[in-house]
């Protein structure tokens, strides 16, 4: 994670309740938010 920047992980969760969830968390914060996913090939 570079300096500047914040990474929150989650795990055991479908990833529409992850989205829902990060959305919610997301209005809470005074930054910009994206949310990414990391596949496994």
């Amino acid at each position: 994670v570079q300096p500047g920047k914040v990474l929150f992980e989650i795990e055991g969760v479908t990833e529409a309740l992850a989205r829902e969830a990060f959305v919610l968390a997301a209005a809470k914060l005074p930054i910009k938010t994206v949310f990414v996913t990391r596949t496994i090939m």
